[in-house]
């Protein structure tokens, strides 16, 4: 099965795209075109409902094609938490630094939700499978000063990340410690990920 299953990141992330092929796995790209929406629900939830409607949006995208193929495609969506308030991308340069400002010397959370559909070859009316799944990472930062923050977000790199960070970015240095998957921050828990793929024999 493992040759015969392609693999379809719903996604445009960098760094998801770095840690799938760090993991081995031979994928395409398609992005799901939808928008981000909603930061009205619990974070687990909405990193669930925003992977699954990527991933589906793209899986009806694609179905027509590679009809003989076993098909997995990966939708994933990341949010940080800091007590009952989500964030997301920022929108600008001030955004990012009041995002930043709350979370500086403070322990927050980061959700990566994750689903799979998985449309098995030569089943054309069969119904694919679908697996959603999250995973949470308590982050401790280091407090940053004002200068810290406005110098931070001057260099660009918060603009497209969930929380206004890149841990394997510059922002590592004010990073004091983690608890859960290292990965799931940087926006795809890879390890669970594979651990989904090698229980159903799709690697």
């Amino acid at each position: 099965m493992t040759a015969m299953t392609r693999f379809v990141l719903a996604s445009a992330s960098p760094r998801r795209r770095e840690l799938l092929a760090q993991a081995g796995l031979a994928f395409e790209i398609l992005p799901a075109q939808g928008e981000e929406a909603s930061t009205k629900e619990q974070p687990a939830k909405l990193v669930e409902y925003l992977s699954y409607n990527k991933a589906v949006e793209v899986a009806e995208r694609c179905k027509e094609n590679h009809k003989n193929d076993t098909t997995v495609i990966i939708g994933a969506d990341t949010v940080v938490a800091l007590g009952n308030e989500i964030m997301g991308k920022p929108k600008d340069y001030k955004a990012a630094t009041a995002m930043l400002t709350k979370l500086q010397g403070t322990v927050h959370q980061v959700y990566t939700g994750v689903t799979l559909v998985v449309t098995e070859g030569g089943t054309e009316k069969q119904a694919p499978q679908i697996i959603t799944f999250h995973e949470k990472t308590d982050v401790c930062m280091y407090p940053m000063t004002p200068e810290q923050i406005a110098a931070y977000v001057a260099t660009g790199e918060p603009m497209d990340k969930a929380g206004a960070y890149a841990i394997q970015g510059k922002c590592a240095i004010y990073i004091k410690e983690i608890h859960g998957e290292y990965n799931n921050v940087v926006g795809l828990p890879v390890a669970r990920l594979m651990q989904e793929l090698f229980a159903r024999k799709l690697v």
